[in-house]
């Protein structure tokens, strides 16, 4: 452990903000941050996280960054985010291992995560000479009309634990392209791998000769996140978190008037259509319920199964959840590592008895494994007569409820009576029920897939979700747009002075 740390600039304690490659401050009024393994329960190294002095100073220093920063072309901003994916390449093992140590996803998991933040790093590079306007015809004779797009400004970028690299990478690799500078404020429990990212980044700054465009700062909600969400130098701010959280976000910041991007709650389901291929089913609902031991915003919470093959697609679940060697994530082989901490195992343990009390019945695994590990769990199939107000509510841990339906119309019925629309997915060979399922009528989420699971959107795509998960986009499509300022213009070449309208003024 040590050597990887050491291979990541990290010491036993760190500071926590940073401005730019010889950016680093130490707060002496700062308190401690301790991030711990969720494998073993140890200690890692420390954070001294920064007050809200030391974030007045960032921000200042973003906000300065931002006035030249903004003037930089975008297709020379473009080759920083360039190198910062090659610079990520270069470092891929360590940092996704790193990201297994902290946050206890298995190894190919850390490992892809890497890869999401490489591959959006791609997309941007693409994207920097494609920040395209449209032009529209004008009603007044020699006019032309068109709209452009300009840098926003400093975007404060606040992430959830589960994702500690990609969905920062996300949001920067865009924000950057479309000419803001960002802060970045991480989950405190996942400090470590925020200060690994942060040194990669700083890398290639000093290569490009640059200050205060890439800024993080760790600390507190009180002394850096409510200051964010408060602060109007900062006129959008991204988020990734829980419902609760994100609608105090929402209503400060439109408090302010100014802008979110919220990425927040996913209760994700499947339906299984009669004529599914229950082979390809299995595979997917298995990944989407246990892969990131089910702390993932597109994790596969819920099965609505045709009544056909709901006993079938039952056995076959139980055997394959027989099958998945739980342990620690580093190691090759394991498919499930822990939960982050001790009360996301509470909160699992607590579902599972609501799901019971409310005629719910666990077919298989529901246990915790204190022997493995402090947050080390069974992942749960519980089959369910009904949709209760349990499963309409987002647990965080591998639970997946199994029920069933008789008629697509009921089946899409029941998949959208919950409040969060991020992820959702059917398996069908009817090309009639896949259409139907894809239709305005059909899901009401952000993702719709069809014959894959609600897991593993690509970053060409823009990600998000409707409904209580926010509807926010972000990575591909054109998600760059809600990083940018749009400014519509219109260029008289004439002598005269027509209004629109046909208005005649004096």
């Amino acid at each position: 452990m040590k050597s990887l740390l050491k291979e990541l600039h990290i010491e036993e304690i760190n500071p926590g903000a940073c401005t730019g490659p010889d950016g680093w401050i130490e707060d002496p009024n700062g308190e401690k941050l301790v991030s711990y393994n969720p494998t073993n329960g140890d200690p890692i190294a420390g954070v001294i996280q920064a007050t809200a002095t030391t974030y007045d100073r960032v921000v200042r220093r973003a906000a300065t960054a931002f006035q030249k920063w903004q003037t930089v072309p975008a297709p020379k901003r473009g080759l920083v985010i360039r190198d910062l994916a090659n610079a990520t390449r270069a470092m891929k093992e360590p940092l996704g291992e790193l990201v297994t140590l902290e946050m206890g996803k298995i190894k190919v998991e850390g490992m892809g995560e890497v890869q999401e933040m490489i591959d959006i790093c791609d997309f941007a590079t693409g994207l920097s000479r494609q920040l395209y306007g449209l032009s529209m015809h004008s009603e007044r004779p020699s006019h032309r009309m068109y709209e452009q797009w300009h840098p926003l400004g400093p975007t404060g970028i606040i992430t959830a634990f589960n994702f500690p690299v990609a969905v920062w990478a996300w949001n920067a690799a865009i924000a950057a392209v479309c000419g803001d500078t960002m802060l970045w404020k991480p989950s405190p429990v996942t400090p470590l791998t925020a200060i690994a990212v942060q040194h990669i980044v700083n890398r290639v700054a000093a290569d490009h000769g640059l200050d205060g465009v890439f800024n993080i700062v760790i600390g507190t909600n009180q002394e850096v996140g409510q200051q964010m969400i408060n602060d109007r130098r900062l006129p959008l701010i991204s988020f990734t978190g829980s419902v609760r959280v994100g609608r105090h976000v929402a209503q400060t910041v439109a408090g302010r008037l100014g802008r979110t991007i919220l990425e927040l709650g996913g209760n994700n389901g499947i339906i299984v259509a009669e004529d599914a291929d229950l082979d390809l089913a299995v595979r997917a609902i298995l990944f989407g319920a246990v892969g990131t031991a089910g702390q993932r915003c597109t994790t596969t919470r819920r099965v609505i199964a045709h009544k056909q093959v709901a006993t079938e697609l039952a056995t076959r679940l139980v055997q394959a959840y027989r099958q998945v060697r739980i342990g620690d994530p580093m190691k090759a082989g394991t498919l499930m590592g822990p939960l982050i901490d001790k009360k996301a195992v509470e909160n699992m343990m607590a579902a599972l008895q609501t799901a019971q009390a409310n005629g719910g019945e666990i077919i298989t695994g529901g246990k915790h494994l204190p022997e493995m590990g402090p947050h080390f769990v069974e992942p749960a199939i519980v089959r369910m007569p009904r949709q209760t107000p349990l499963v309409c509510d987002e647990t965080f841990a591998p639970i997946l409820y199994l029920m069933e339906y008789e008629t697509l119309d009921e089946a899409i019925a029941i998949h959208n009576d919950v409040p969060q629309g991020l992820s959702s997915a059917i398996f069908t060979t009817n090309l009639l029920t896949a259409e139907r399922f894809l239709a305005g009528t059909g899901s009401d989420c952000g993702i719709a897939n069809v014959n894959i699971g609600t897991s593993g959107a690509e970053i060409g795509g823009a990600f998000g979700g409707e409904k209580e998960t926010g509807g926010g986009r972000e990575a591909g499509s054109d998600a760059w747009k809600g990083y940018m300022r749009r400014q519509t213009s219109t260029i008289n070449w004439s002598s005269e002075l027509p209004l629109a309208q046909g208005i005649e003024f004096g």
